[in-house]
């Protein structure tokens, strides 16, 4: 082999090595960008359901002035509330522990609307009727950010496993992040009645 054919096939490992480094750097800086589209938006759920935590006590309040001696059901929806709001703030709470903590709140919330139905003074209030109607607005909003959630691990779980990307994900350390699943066979949006 003389000189030129040493320097073509020298010079082609050469290019086949930066275009496959310059994929790798692309494919690892697509996962990074992808769990941090994860981690963006479990943040939105947080920001949505720190809102729902902040209108439970309003509603809470108002119902024990139409309906103080329902005490089991309102202290039910305070412990519920309490739950889930430690969930959220436990470091180590993973995705199942606060969808779990997240249904019982949903559950005792309709515990709550469903006892405003025996009150006819409480369900003509306009205050209860204005915090039902955020709530409301609220739980679409933690929907459709769930929602999101779940749609961006997908993308991240597929980069992850697929081929040839699967390589950089497991050189690089990334994991697959736990879907956010409704506990207990819930479906669809928490029923408000007015």
């Amino acid at each position: 082999m003389d000189n030129f054919g040493l320097l073509v096939t020298l010079g082609a490992v050469a290019l086949v090595l930066i275009l496959l480094i310059g994929w790798a750097i692309s494919t690892y800086n697509r996962l990074v960008r992808q769990r941090n589209q994860v981690k963006a938006s479990w943040a939105q759920i947080d920001v949505q359901l720190k809102r729902r935590y902040d209108l439970i006590p309003n509603l809470v309040e108002t119902v024990k002035g139409y309906a103080a001696h329902e005490r089991g059901t309102l202290d039910a929806v305070v412990a519920a509330r309490g739950a889930a709001m430690a969930a959220a703030g436990g470091g180590a709470s993973g995705v199942a522990d606060r969808a779990e903590a997240e249904h019982l709140l949903t559950q005792a919330l309709g515990r709550l609307f469903a006892l405003a139905e025996a009150y006819p003074d409480l369900k003509a209030s306009h205050n209860f009727a204005a915090l039902q109607s955020e709530l409301a607005n609220t739980e679409d909003k933690i929907a459709y950010a769930r929602q999101f959630y779940n749609s961006a691990v997908q993308t991240l779980t597929n980069s992850i496993q697929s081929f040839p990307s699967s390589l950089i994900a497991g050189m690089g350390g990334f994991r697959p992040p736990d879907y956010y699943e409704v506990a207990g066979g819930e479906r669809g949006p928490v029923q408000v009645r007015f």
